[in-house]
């Protein structure tokens, strides 16, 4: 099935920086139910939280450790000796335990955030990862704000870190600042230029503020990166991240510019979608791609006539392929007859030819005066002024009407 194509990790961070959304932070029981649905989802790594930042977390990353066994449990730590003790307290329950743990390399970070010396910043780094690799096999080091930082500084970090015992290196656009081509190179030049590289995987974490997240973790995919990290509905902090529906999706529908996989079982992505929209009580906009209420909605009238004769005219994946309930014909006043007929149909009341055209007439008017036409409105379009003989599911023409 998979012939020919690369696979690539998700390591979803929905209960980690998606949780840092505003407004999006989770009680721990809700965290669990979460976890046990990207579990089913298929993702192959969760970060469970950051056991530093709080009791309530550290308990949270503690349960899920040892409730979720089939999937690798992470945690994040900064680096020092308290983050990475802790986070492997939390994790060391896990069937498949990581730490990780991250610090600036960028020199904004270094100078205004830290206050430290880039020399000073390698050796916190290599120091932390030591000791996360004394408690733990699997450890994952990120640069952050990588995207800003100096090439030749950052590598030397990235090889300090390999020297150290890092397994995962994950390079992080972390104020959503670079851009596909400009993070291919990136990656390009750290597989080129890193000494050890061989025996780590290459990691991307994209964050949205420009709207590229995931175009540039499909760059850096290209360019050789074998783990992405995403959130369900892309929801993280300030405009997001990468979001994982995206990226499976692109390269579910797209194997042909795409030679990828991952083991994410698709029809489980609307399901996971929706309950982290009950646990965090709003839903993604309405035209975000995959997951939206509106991604399979139609009302354009030469769409729904395209989307009745065949889906594939108007829908490059169906509803059912990310287990979404099925598309949605909207009667608006762009809608056309096709359209029209069939929810009259539906409704129990075939019509065709002139007794289509003057519904139709009726039903525009109607649809200029207000935003959505229900099944109420058509009923009482369709009732008023019907032929004494007529009868719902009576056919008052025979020959068929276009758009």
């Amino acid at each position: 099935m998979h012939e020919g194509r690369t696979g690539i990790l998700v390591f979803d961070t929905t209960l980690r920086d998606g949780e840092q959304s505003p407004g999006c932070s989770m009680r721990p029981g809700e965290k669990l139910r979460l976890a046990r649905q990207l579990e089913k989802l298929g993702v192959d790594i969760i970060e469970a939280g950051f056991p530093i930042s709080s009791e309530g977390d550290y308990q949270a990353v503690r349960q899920i450790a040892a409730d979720v066994r089939g999937i690798r449990v992470a945690a994040l730590a900064r680096c020092n000796a308290g983050d990475v003790t802790r986070a492997w307290q939390a994790i060391e329950r896990a069937a498949r335990p990581r730490i990780h743990t991250f610090l600036a390399t960028s020199d904004i970070h270094l100078q205004f955030k830290l206050k430290i010396s880039r020399q000073q910043a390698l050796e916190h780094a290599a120091g932390a990862v030591a000791l996360a690799r004394q408690l733990c096999d699997d450890v994952e080091f990120s640069p952050e704000d990588a995207t800003r930082s100096d090439l030749d500084y950052l590598c030397q970090v990235l090889e300090a870190v390999i020297a150290a015992g890092a397994t995962t290196l994950n390079i992080p656009d972390t104020v959503g600042y670079t851009v596909p081509h400009e993070f291919r190179r990136i990656i390009e030049a750290i597989q080129a230029r890193v000494k050890g590289i061989e025996k780590a995987t290459i990691s991307v974490h994209c964050h949205n503020d420009l709207g590229l997240a995931v175009a540039n973790t499909l760059a850096a995919i290209h360019a050789g990166a074998r783990q992405v990290e995403c959130t369900i509905n892309g929801i993280g902090e300030r405009a997001g991240n990468a979001a994982l529906e995206e990226i499976v999706m692109a390269m579910h529908v797209r194997p042909d510019a795409l030679p990828f996989f991952t083991n994410v079982n698709t029809s489980e992505i609307w399901p996971a979608s929706r309950l982290l929209s009950e646990i965090i009580s709003f839903a993604p906009q309405p035209n975000k791609a995959i997951v939206g209420c509106n991604a399979f909605a139609h009302e354009a009238g030469i769409h729904q006539h395209g989307v009745l004769s065949n889906p594939l005219c108007y829908e490059i994946m169906t509803p059912e392929s990310v287990g979404a309930p099925g598309n949605r014909i909207v009667l608006g006043k762009h809608s056309g007859r096709h359209a029209l007929a069939k929810r009259c149909a539906e409704l129990g009341w075939p019509i065709s030819g002139e007794r289509l055209n003057e519904i139709y007439q009726r039903f525009i008017e109607l649809a200029d005066r207000k935003k959505n036409v229900y099944d109420q409105d058509l009923l009482g379009i369709l009732s008023a002024g019907r032929p004494a003989a007529a009868e719902p599911g009576m056919s008052f023409a025979a020959s068929a009407a276009g758009d």
